[in-house]
């Protein structure tokens, strides 16, 4: 139930985005509409790599945000957590869109660490919070830690950010990252500042 309790927050998030499509968020370049999108073209891939299913999303600049896509990510969202929601997914290997094969439990953390830094970034956008389980902020930091130096040399991750060795679990997770645990969109503010690309 990990998936489903990482994407919780995030699905119950995802009503109130459509007030804000052309707000800024903490991930660069990235409006709220614009992220919304990039999860929803790789929201198939996720889902297919629970399934053992070789999902290739289509290329970055698609637009799929026609229609509600408020409804079009929850639904995606809740593809990948019924697809990661059995035992199965996690055993073996898989791949997520590419030709490479990769522990089925290390694709399971990444994903968990999508759904919480992005919930995370499109709650900021629409000046909310997000409230995660501290036992899943937790997991979700080991697991980045794994793959957080490559991430920055293939330019998906900032740089990290300091932050005190007691803060949240949540707010080094962001910080590994390359986020600001305290960002927020200053008024006015044409652009956001920190995060990755992922």
């Amino acid at each position: 139930m990990l998936i489903e309790r990482a994407a919780a927050p995030l699905l119950d998030l995802i009503p109130s985005l459509a007030g804000h499509p052309d707000d800024p968020t903490p991930c660069t370049e990235y409006t709220v509409r614009q992220l919304v999108n990039h999860l929803l073209i790789w929201g198939p891939t996720l889902a297919g790599a629970g399934s053992k299913q070789d999902v290739r999303p289509p290329a970055e600049g698609t637009d799929l945000t026609a229609g509600d896509w408020a409804a079009a990510l929850a639904e995606s969202v809740n593809a990948t957590v019924k697809a990661w929601g059995d035992p199965a997914a996690w055993e073996g290997s898989t791949r997520m869109g590419s030709e490479m094969e990769m522990p089925a439990d290390l694709v399971g953390g990444m994903i968990a660490g999508e759904l919480v830094v992005h919930g995370w970034d499109l709650a900021r956008a629409a000046g909310r919070d997000l409230t995660v389980d501290t036992d899943v902020a937790e997991y979700v930091e080991v697991e980045l830690a794994k793959t957080a130096e490559l991430g920055r040399q293939m330019g998906m991750f900032g740089p990290e950010v300091a932050v005190p060795a007691d803060a949240p679990a949540l707010h080094r997770v962001l910080a590994l990252t390359g986020r600001d645990p305290h960002w927020h969109r200053a008024p006015g503010a044409a652009s956001p500042t920190h995060g990755l690309h992922v």
